[in-house]
């Protein structure tokens, strides 16, 4: 028999977290994050198959109504229930809170989750792409911002920071992949996405046109991947797209990401924002398998 259960004390939560790191390596994260996204989140829970997988499930304050979950089983105890059992977990505490649509996430070269999740009624609700730029020996290109725009970073001007949510609050329903995602206050958008444990307000910056905030870019920093930076959010007022500011924000990211030391960068755009895609090419980063979003029902019980 399967032994399924919930985590409830640091050993469990390290052992989980370290099976979530060994599946998904490119995007490993340390406890700090963990803890974290637990204080971002509504409600969450994780489950431990010991030695074998885990588990973790979500009710987020932007996608009310919808569980969000990984489930992960080490290579070599795949085919042996665990991922039925972890899936079952997952289930039962999304249906004792009232859910019954689960979004899940796959590597993209995994045809076998992929399989695992068809098989249950899954479908793909969207794909992203994962880029990533070798910083080791690359000489960054001159940031060239367009003519009256300033680029500064958040800790340089903290005053900045109702602009910068103006801007998030305006370009986040343009998204790709999050059209329907509720945009929070600007108190839970501070807490949440500009005070967790990746952002740094030293690697934001933030584009002027005057004293006005018309775009920002922020880093996702982890000390589980002291070399690699990855790319969080760039959003230009729609006002001011198509004007270069984009571009130079990215720029500026590559040239402090390789200052302070890292030695890639890794971004993950939606298959179909062509404009994030292209000029991510341009500045020479390079394809890796990416993710597919998942969405289906509950197991049947």
């Amino acid at each position: 028999m399967i032994e399924i259960r919930p985590c409830t004390d640091d050993a469990d939560d390290e052992e989980s977290l370290a099976i979530y790191n060994a599946v998904w390596p490119w995007d490993a994260v340390s406890m700090h994050e963990v803890r974290s996204w637990r204080t971002q989140v509504t409600e969450w829970a994780d489950f431990l198959a010991p030695g074998a997988g885990s588990a973790d499930v979500a009710l987020t304050p932007w996608h009310p109504g919808i569980g969000q979950a990984h489930v992960c089983v080490l290579p070599g105890q795949r085919r042996k229930g665990v991922g039925t059992a972890l899936y079952h977990a997952v289930s039962g505490w999304l249906s004792a809170r009232g859910i019954d649509v689960l979004d899940v996430t796959v590597p993209e070269d995994d045809p076998a989750s992929v399989e695992f999740a068809a098989k249950r009624g899954f479908h793909e609700e969207r794909r992203s792409e994962r880029l990533v730029l070798d910083l080791t020996g690359l000489e960054p290109p001159p940031i060239a911002p367009p003519k009256g725009i300033e680029i500064v970073t958040w800790a340089e001007r903290p005053d900045l920071i109702q602009g910068i949510y103006e801007v998030a609050a305006e370009s986040a329903p343009d998204i790709p992949g999050e059209e329907d995602a509720v945009v929070e206050s600007f108190e839970d958008w501070l807490a949440h996405d500009m005070h967790g444990s990746g952002d740094r307000p030293e690697a934001t910056f933030v584009a002027l046109a005057g004293d006005e905030v018309v775009g920002y870019a922020k880093f996702s920093l982890t000390a589980a991947q002291p070399t690699t930076a990855h790319h969080d959010l760039t959003a230009v007022r729609r006002a001011w797209r198509g004007k270069g500011i984009a571009g130079a924000l990215k720029r500026t990211q590559v040239a402090w990401a390789k200052e302070h030391g890292y030695e890639r960068l890794v971004t993950v755009p939606d298959l179909r924002n062509e404009p994030s895609r292209r000029m991510n090419q341009r500045l020479g980063y390079q394809p890796a398998p990416g993710k597919i979003f998942m969405r289906g029902p509950l197991a049947e019980r």
